[in-house]
């Protein structure tokens, strides 16, 4: 069997499901990633979401939308830390769930931040139970993103506190602050929408790393990759896969963080067309190429 001709490494939030749902809100979408599938292209989702929020939100409307048994479909979750195969030969359309628990946060830390939130920011955001190994927590759907934007970096600053009287060694993806020891254990990592604390070894580049010694498993590694994000921390993807010699063209669906110079093509959409709206045309397109 020959390579295929393109291997897919999509961010989910932003390019595949809306920011503002948090659910995959144009049909299209949906309809591509199968007939892509069944084409046999490889489709990992790389994601800081949970294995629950993938079930739901990704693998159902897959499922309801074709998905056939024996595609190479995968989800690495929680930004490396777990990560399934998905399909329909599987219960519920995920295969058995693999966890990396030397990523995962002590779990007094997680209490703290829970009870952080229902004290003081249940009226701004939700505490995520569904993640195994980093805390996360996520702006309320009724709540305006302004609102959220501008609270966000006081959050931010109580939870990194909370790291640093424990002594774990901390930081942001931007500023990394070593513990008295020297280590760096955890960080900050905030986005348009959450907050996520998690091991200074989680990450996409830990993402896409996964995804090819699961695709490995599976069959040959494709001939080019598209990885796509909507955040700078996204590049890590196409980062990594360049410098272990793999041909990939980063797809950014938010450019408006600015895009940075790259060893590699970054496609951006047209017409000022950002998020999902960018993602299902990149997605068509590549559907089309191969008719």
């Amino acid at each position: 069997m020959s390579a295929p001709r393109l291997g897919l490494l999509l961010d989910v939030d932003g390019p595949i499901a809306s920011p503002v749902s948090r659910t995959i809100a144009i049909p299209g979408i949906v309809a591509d990633l199968v007939a892509l599938a069944a084409e046999g292209i490889p489709v990992v989702f790389n994601t800081g979401r949970s294995d629950a929020f993938i079930r739901e939100q990704v693998v159902k409307p897959l499922l309801d939308g074709g998905l056939a048994p024996g595609g190479r479909v995968h989800a690495i979750c929680e930004k490396g830390a777990v990560w399934c195969s998905i399909g329909p030969q599987y219960p519920d359309g995920m295969g058995a769930i693999s966890v990396a628990e030397d990523l995962a946060l002590p779990r007094d830390y997680a209490d703290e931040m829970r009870a952080l939130v229902r004290s003081d920011y249940a009226d701004l955001v939700f505490f995520d139970e569904t993640k195994r190994a980093m805390v996360s927590v996520e702006q309320r759907v009724d709540v305006p993103n302004a609102t959220y934007l501008a609270r966000q970096p006081q959050f931010d600053a109580r939870a990194m506190a909370a790291l640093e009287r424990r002594g774990l060694g901390v930081g942001r993806v931007d500023d990394v602050r070593p513990a008295a020891d020297g280590s760096v254990q955890w960080r900050i990592d905030p986005t348009i929408i959450s907050t996520d604390v998690e091991s200074m070894r989680s990450g996409k580049d830990l993402g896409a790393e996964r995804s090819l010694e699961l695709l490995a498993e599976d069959g040959e590694l494709p001939v080019a990759w598209r990885t796509m994000g909507d955040s700078r921390s996204d590049y890590a993807m196409a980062d990594w896969l360049h410098a272990n010699g793999h041909d990939v063209a980063h797809v950014d669906v938010r450019p408006s963080d600015g895009v940075p110079e790259t060893p590699y093509p970054v496609l951006t959409a047209p017409d000022g067309v950002i998020h999902d709206e960018a993602g299902a045309r990149f997605l068509a397109d590549w559907r089309r190429a191969a008719d």
